[in-house]
């Protein structure tokens, strides 16, 4: 993080992610996750396992979502944090693309916030839902 940078707490930090991911501004971003960021998609998630570093992480999952959701939201609704852990407990909303069928489904993401960055992310997500929408 620049020297100059905000100081924010973790909580700050995993709204500054979903802000940007909700926007599309990936250089932003990227200011908020770490170089070595792991980001963990469930098992049984369409885009399940663990991606590395923000560019990994960007094709891997974001790019992914846009190309095959429309609309796709992440609601984030309550935030429990314990120190550098951020639990966020949220919904998805989206259409898919190819079935044309909307979706909602609850999720919890973990997340673990060093140093103004996140380096640790983990989803829990209702996976039965969002696959009922691409059949």
């Amino acid at each position: 993080m620049p020297q100059d940078a905000p100081v924010r707490s973790p909580a700050e930090v995993v709204r500054l992610q979903y802000l940007a991911s909700a926007t599309g501004d990936m250089d932003l971003w990227r200011t908020v996750v770490a170089p070595d960021i792991e980001w963990t998609e469930a098992a049984g998630f369409p885009l399940a396992g663990t991606y590395r570093t923000p560019e990994g992480t960007i094709k891997g999952v974001f790019e992914r979502l846009a190309a095959e959701w429309d609309e796709w939201t992440t609601h984030d609704d309550t935030y429990v944090v314990d120190g550098e852990r951020v639990v966020v407990l949220a919904r998805y909303t989206a259409r898919n693309k190819a079935t044309g069928k909307d979706m909602t489904a609850r999720v919890a993401h973990s997340f673990i916030v060093r140093s103004g960055q996140i380096v640790r992310m983990e989803q829990i997500v209702d996976s039965g839902a969002v696959r009922a929408t691409m059949q």
